[in-house]
């Protein structure tokens, strides 16, 4: 009898999780979306500007799915530029073809084409975003991608009472595509934004910019979950709510174990989701967001966005000034790097050991001598020079014929080489003061091969060429675990005892310290041509950028399918 009730048993529990496994698959859905890319009238700091939008909204719409469902997005584009979009931090398993970045797994979408992006998401819950990756158009096309657990399943935290996804953007009071074009003509850093903004808003803080500022609502004793994205162009900013702590339960859709704290820093690309309690007196407090700038005497934009947290009985009679709260000074490194090193994973995970890959990369700035055949005008830059950057002195360069994953995948010769260097061609003191016979990077559109399966580690090394700077530098088509960070030059005799192989944060962006550095580790498990850069786009356009190209595995499941029919062609 007690031999039949643990059969029993045990049919019940198989039973169990093939309904289970069965309920999953039928529950998974197909979203279908229209982005129709469009010129559209603007108005902030009391101009009108004709700004790119997708359909007509800004930020963009926000796509909301659950773990395990599919996308189909048709892009319409109907304006001006070419455009491509990016699902940024969307593994994008064996679907490389969607992944977005112009030259890189596709030709952009021409003015008057469309394209299809289809992907799956796999295992991912949390917070990411979707954003174009061409040109500077990201300025103003970008909106959240919430995915939440699968149907029967639920948070590893008390399910929130509200959800509000919060979108730190940065504003020109200009059309950003001139921006950008004409840095690039004198070689110059581009000038800097004019505001930033929380969901396309400015807030009070700026000229003509309160009667939309936006209005975050809450009720005593709730507990909402705020979902903060950095849409941010070139800046990595601070972001606090006035008298009110944050609880950290995720970052770049992966859970983490779960943290207080009065302020956060997110890189450009970076999302963390948080928990917010209300318990405080009923009244209204800024939520507010300022520049972390960590690279000296580079200008930036001093000015601050906020909006508003507003208690359910503070909304009646005569609103109450908010309240502003306390963000740290804008070259606050030790507040950064305090909260950096608080991410864990909520549980012990598993590290790669045992690598097969193990690569040095440097990024940052450059400078390249003015070519004779250039006038003066177009070599703004310090002493008369262009502004460049790279990563192991290579400065990356996207073909325009035809995209890298095109390229190699039908076999087309001259697109790009696979020489790019695992370590640093010349070894020197990366943070110390450099000679400037090491300024000027070469250019080239080179890949690092990567085998199916390899297990990969990479030290990113900022360097002090030009000066020194924060790097938020993502990895498309794979999260990596943070081992471990540092400052100084990286040293593997004495900072492997710094590693963290219990517990370390699971992401798709790393924010390199300034003149530090940072170890990451993944497994090439996703075969394709990954683009890894620099997520302030004013270092992209210089060059900071690279590429992995991982090979197929065996069989079907483990290789690159051929591209979809209406793939745009160059």
């Amino acid at each position: 009898m007690e031999t039949l009730n643990k059969f029993s048993i045990i049919s019940l529990a198989l039973l169990l999780s093939i309904s289970s496994a069965l309920l999953s698959c039928t529950t998974a859905e197909i979203h279908r979306h229209q982005f129709v890319i469009q010129a559209t009238p603007v108005k902030r700091l009391c101009k009108t500007h004709s700004s790119i939008t997708v359909n007509g909204m800004f930020p963009g719409p926000t796509l909301e799915v659950r773990n395990g469902d599919s996308l189909q997005v048709q892009v319409v584009n109907k304006a001006r530029y070419n455009v491509t979009i990016h699902w940024h931090g969307v593994r994008q398993m064996r679907s490389g073809w969607a992944d977005g970045p112009e030259f890189v797994t596709q030709c952009p979408i021409r003015p008057g084409g469309s394209y299809t992006y289809r992907f799956t998401i796999q295992g991912q819950e949390g917070t990411l975003w979707w954003h174009a990756h061409s040109s500077w158009l990201r300025a103003t096309v970008y909106g959240a991608l919430i995915i939440r657990p699968r149907l029967g399943e639920s948070y590893p935290f008390p399910k929130p009472n509200r959800e509000t996804a919060i979108l730190l953007g940065e504003w020109w009071d200009a059309n950003p595509i001139d921006v950008v074009r004409e840095a690039t003509r004198k070689g110059a850093a581009p000038n800097v934004s004019n505001a930033y903004t929380i969901n396309s808003q400015p807030g009070d803080l700026y000229n003509c910019s309160s009667k939309d500022t936006i209005i975050v609502p809450i009720a005593s004793g709730e507990t909402n979950l705020l979902r903060v994205i950095n849409a941010a162009l070139n800046q990595p900013l601070f972001f606090a709510v006035a008298n009110h702590k944050l609880t950290v339960v995720g970052a770049d859709a992966s859970y983490t174990k779960p943290f207080t704290t009065s302020v956060l820093m997110l890189g450009p690309g970076q999302t963390t989701d948080v928990l917010i309690r209300a318990d405080q007196p009923q009244a209204r407090y800024y939520m507010a967001a300022r520049a972390y700038q960590s690279a000296q005497n580079a200008p930036f934009d001093n000015t601050t966005t906020t909006a508003i947290l507003e208690y359910n009985s503070a909304r009646k009679g005569n609103a109450p000034k908010p309240i502003m709260p306390s963000l740290p000074a804008f070259n606050d490194t030790n507040t950064v790097t305090a909260f950096t090193r608080s991410f864990r994973s909520p549980r012990k995970v598993e590290v790669p050991t045992d690598i097969d890959e193990s690569l040095f990369f440097t990024v940052g700035l450059g400078l390249n001598n003015c070519p004779p055949n250039f006038r003066k005008s177009r070599c703004q830059g310090p002493n008369g020079t262009r502004f460049a950057a790279s990563m192991n002195n290579v400065s990356f360069v996207l073909p325009r014929n035809f995209s890298l994953l095109q390229a190699h995948q039908q076999g087309i010769p001259g697109v790009f080489t696979t020489d790019f260097p695992g370590n640093p061609p010349v070894k020197f003191d990366y943070t110390g003061n450099v000679s400037r016979s090491l300024y000027q990077p070469i250019t080239g559109t080179k890949l690092y091969k990567l085998k199916f399966g390899s297990r990969v580690q990479v030290v990113v090394q900022d360097t002090n060429i030009v000066g020194a700077e924060n790097h938020p530098i993502h990895l498309h088509g794979y999260d990596f675990y943070i081992i471990a960070e540092g400052f100084g030059n990286f040293d593997p005799k004495k900072d492997t005892s710094k590693f963290n192989l219990v517990d370390p944060p699971l992401t798709n962006t790393v924010s390199v310290p300034a003149n530090g550095w940072a170890v990451i580790r993944f497994v090439a498990d996703n075969p394709g041509v990954w683009l890894m850069h620099c997520h302030l786009d004013v270092h992209i356009n210089w060059g900071l950028a690279m590429a992995f190209l991982v090979g197929n595995g065996v069989g079907e499941l483990q290789s690159l399918p051929p591209p979809p029919p209406d793939l745009p062609l160059c």
